[in-house]
């Protein structure tokens, strides 16, 4: 009963991270990740870091390259702004940096940190294991002396808290306005820029401004197009089409009627010839008939004789 117990809490629990994953995603509205920061946080420098870490939070929360990240139940999340909205980040695209990160500076470090050496990063190596390794191979080697400057802590977010916290749309236009930072890392970047730019906006543009833009499996069918049409009857208007309808129309009844009069026409014609032309035969008949007469005639004495 014990080991049916432990399994069933082993099955709850891998249920419960995959569905945390799937659900999160970059640039996803209201998603929380466990985390809510009802102030802006305290934020101090790491010593010889570009990377800031919050002392008073009770969690692996960092500040690097003008964005947020935090380390929970083996993930890494990044936001633009202080409480969220997170997204997944994978572990082949976490910034070196934050990588870097030593061990002391995680305020939850979790069961697997213990051992570890509190002054340098995390075996993220041992830990993720050989294809990551060999994926971020010398991500744990740099030159300590010419490390980059920190980028500057957005706190102009501090006055939005509590119930002022701004929803996402408004987190991208006050970011563009009082934060003009752009990340020097390239992975930073874009992670920075699928938060702050909108997809659905932008894709809609680009396939407005041209279709080479757009692929194929988004082009509109034959079929598709002509109920387009039909439903924009301002830009085919049918009334124009009418009379040039009707024209045919009428030219097609035209014909056979135009057919019929001049069969009509020829017929009258021939009748109005046909007297000329039988009144030299009966011109003929009479002539014969009169000397059949006379012929009668004469010969009616001779038979008296």
């Amino acid at each position: 009963m014990r080991y049916l117990i432990i399994l069933v809490a082993m099955v709850l629990g891998f249920v419960t991270s995959a569905m945390s994953q799937v659900s999160i995603g970059i640039g996803l509205p209201n998603v929380s990740i466990g985390i809510n920061l009802p102030v802006y946080p305290e934020l101090v420098r790491v010593p010889g870091y570009p990377v800031y870490y919050a002392p008073r939070l009770n969690s692996n929360f960092f500040f690097y390259d003008g964005m947020y990240w935090v380390y929970q139940e083996d993930n890494w999340y990044a936001s633009s702004w202080y409480n969220g909205p997170w997204g997944l980040v994978a572990p082949e695209f976490v910034p070196l940096f934050v990588l870097r990160i030593p061990v002391r500076y995680y305020r939850v470090p979790p069961v697997y940190f213990r051992g570890w050496r509190s002054d340098a990063p995390p075996r993220w190596g041992e830990h993720w294991g050989n294809e990551w390794q060999q994926h971020r191979s010398g991500w744990d080697r740099w030159n300590r002396r010419s490390s980059p400057a920190p980028a500057p802590l957005p706190l102009y977010q501090r006055q939005y808290s509590g119930d002022r916290y701004p929803r996402v749309e408004q987190q991208h236009e006050l970011q563009s306005q009082k934060y003009r930072y752009q990340p020097r890392d390239a992975v930073v970047r874009q992670h920075y820029q699928e938060q702050v730019t909108p997809k659905a906006p932008t894709s809609l543009q680009r396939g407005d401004q041209g279709r080479s833009v757009i692929p194929p499996r988004a082009q509109v069918p034959q079929q598709g197009r002509e109920e387009v049409q039909r439903a924009v009857p301002a830009q085919i208007p049918s009334r124009p089409r009418g009379p040039a309808v009707q024209d045919q129309r009428q030219q097609q009844q035209q014909q056979p009627q135009g057919a019929a009069q001049r069969e009509q026409q020829n017929r009258a014609s021939s009748q109005e010839n046909m007297p000329n032309e039988r009144g030299p035969q009966e011109s003929r008949r009479g002539q014969w008939q009169e000397k059949d007469r006379e012929k009668g005639e004469g010969r009616g004495p001779d038979r008296n004789r």
